[in-house]
């Protein structure tokens, strides 16, 4: 086990960064970011923050030579990178199981590999598979293979033709064409996954998106009980089957039959998650800290239901958002992410509201945000 005050690595220094880091000096450790961005919002609360590219050896180097464990805030950053650090210190999770979740092409292999379902799809990797695409995945939703999120590197298509028009649009890099399937909801299971094989899963979530980027989080999710254990058992096959150690998200389709599809996965905390700070025993971001030092794991119980929503740009157009909106309610918590700039779509913030159910604090979130963002409307 690695205890307090040992210093502990983060490979990215956006929000997920920075609140790993909250969470770890909480718990009396230190933390090194490297981020090349010098307005990073980890990097600002960090004790040490490494303004470098992250293939940069010496940073690298630096990094290895001066944190005892080391751990990512996104699966972008690069395997080789991990990879290269697991030889000098410890490093969670490892490059392999990012390596998977970066490229949908064999995330999606890997996943029918755990016999797990998942949306009929082909992939697309020439003008020609395009073409040639089975028709019953038609309308379609045409995913770049590497580097989506957010709803980026998708187009929705209804036919061949199209599908090669997108495809030429994406670069004509690898891409999965997947059937667009008709759902009742979405939702995740977070887990986590220490070194020892002991596994937890945090209470099932209910999202929804707006425009591809995760809008709201209700919890406990609307579900059967049976299909929201049934989402946590699959989330913690697949990081068993990775050999996993850390916090994983995996996203599913709950279809109109009521059937569970997975969907994609996420080799970090999650946005869908950050209700874990206020509502659980053990936040997605500390038991991050006691997967990557070896701890045993937190308890994930939930303490109250609650809702999450996240604040973007947009609430920014008009000046400064109205913050005294969610302040002047005693059962909601906001949380900024200390972004310099505004933009849109940008995840700035977010704010929980927590209440005797998940439909009682939906309807306070819900009216709360129509005060942030008065030109939105669902």
């Amino acid at each position: 086990m690695i205890f307090p005050d040992a210093m502990l690595g983060m490979l990215g220094g956006g929000q997920l960064g920075r609140m790993f880091t909250l969470a770890a000096h909480s718990m009396g450790y230190r933390v090194t970011v490297l981020d090349p961005d010098p307005l990073s919002p980890a990097g600002a609360i960090a004790d040490v923050h490494l303004k470098a590219a992250y293939q940069d050896r010496e940073a690298l180097q630096q990094l290895a030579d001066t944190c005892i464990a080391i751990t990512t805030e996104f699966e972008n950053v690069p395997a080789d990178s991990l990879n290269w650090l697991a030889s000098h210190c410890t490093v969670r999770p490892g490059g392999d199981a990012v390596a998977v979740a970066q490229d949908r092409i064999r995330e999606k292999a890997f996943f029918r590999a755990c016999n797990l379902d998942v949306a009929p799809y082909a992939v697309i990797e020439c003008d020609s598979d395009a073409a040639q695409a089975p028709a019953n995945l038609f309308p379609g939703i045409l995913k770049r293979a590497r580097f989506g999120y957010d709803g980026k590197g998708q187009a929705r298509v209804a036919n061949a033709d199209e599908a090669r028009k997108a495809f030429k649009e994406m670069g004509a890099e690898s891409c999965v064409l997947e059937q667009r399937i008709a759902l009742k909801c979405e939702i995740s299971a977070v887990v986590a996954r220490g070194a020892d094989g002991a596994g937890r899963s945090f209470p099932v979530s209910e999202n929804r998106h707006r425009m591809g980027i995760l809008d709201v989080s209700i919890v406990p999710a609307r579900v059967a009980p049976e299909l929201a254990k049934q989402a946590e058992d699959w989330a913690l096959r697949i990081a068993d089957k990775l050999n996993y150690c850390g916090v994983l998200a995996v996203e599913f389709f709950v279809t109109e039959t009521g059937a569970l599809m997975v969907n994609e996965m996420a080799p970090r905390p999650h946005n869908s998650g950050h209700y874990t700070i206020d509502a659980c025993v053990t936040s997605q971001f500390e038991q991050q800290v006691r997967t990557l030092c070896g701890l045993p794991l937190g308890d994930t119980k939930l303490l109250s239901p609650v809702v999450m929503v996240n604040l973007l740009g947009e609430a920014w157009q008009q000046g400064a958002p109205q913050w005294d909106r969610v302040l002047n309610l005693p059962d909601a918590k906001l949380h900024l992410y200390g972004k310099h700039e505004a933009r849109e779509g940008r995840k700035m913030g977010h704010y929980t509201v927590l209440d005797h159910s998940a439909e009682a604090a939906l309807q306070k979130a819900m009216i709360t945000r129509a005060a942030l963002y008065p030109d939105w409307h669902d």
